[in-house]
């Protein structure tokens, strides 16, 4: 339990930062891209948490969502924030991730949790992978990001969903 807590704080401390920086500093299209991909990445991981706040058997798993939820929500504010800023779209045109993939936890996956027999075990399974999309993604930005702000957010994404799969996987091997 004293993990769930201690990732908490990282999760919301991940969230402070200069809001009115970003529009001074320089952005190119991969920042812009990084934050299209990550709205919907972002709305499909509360979707699954919220889930696992619901019907996770866990009390420390239910915790754990519940932070990811909340974490997440603020983040795509964050992101909604800094497009508007920069007088972006929230979505790229349809064309546009040519080239890129647009990591997703596949939708039917998502509604096979909802009837899961082993619902911890599965949310677990899926959560994993989830995060580590989003640290992919997180990775890729510091490398072709030029915001600072984005990129030091980023690295935060990166840090924080590493430390979430490890603290998932030492859950796994706690689930029956």
């Amino acid at each position: 339990m004293k993990a769930v807590v201690f990732l908490l704080a990282v999760l919301l401390l991940s969230g402070c930062g200069a809001a009115g920086q970003a529009a001074a500093d320089p952005v190119n299209a991969d920042d812009v891209m990084f934050l299209q991909m990550m709205i919907p990445h972002h709305k499909q991981g509360v979707e699954i948490v919220r889930l696992g706040r619901d019907q996770a058997r866990s009390a420390e798993l239910k915790t754990l969502a519940a932070a990811i939820e909340s974490t997440q929500t603020e983040e795509i504010t964050r992101m909604t924030r800094w497009l508007h800023g920069w007088q972006q779209p929230l979505t790229a045109p349809s064309d546009a991730h040519a080239g890129h993939e647009v990591p997703e936890t596949d939708l039917q996956k998502i509604t096979s949790l909802r009837r899961s027999k082993n619902f911890d075990r599965d949310l677990l399974n899926l959560l994993i992978a989830h995060q580590d999309d989003a640290a992919q993604l997180a990775v890729k930005e510091g490398f072709a990001g030029a915001n600072p702000e984005v990129k030091d957010w980023a690295k935060q994404v990166e840090l924080s969903r590493k430390d979430q799969i490890t603290l998932m996987l030492d859950l796994l091997k706690r689930t029956p």
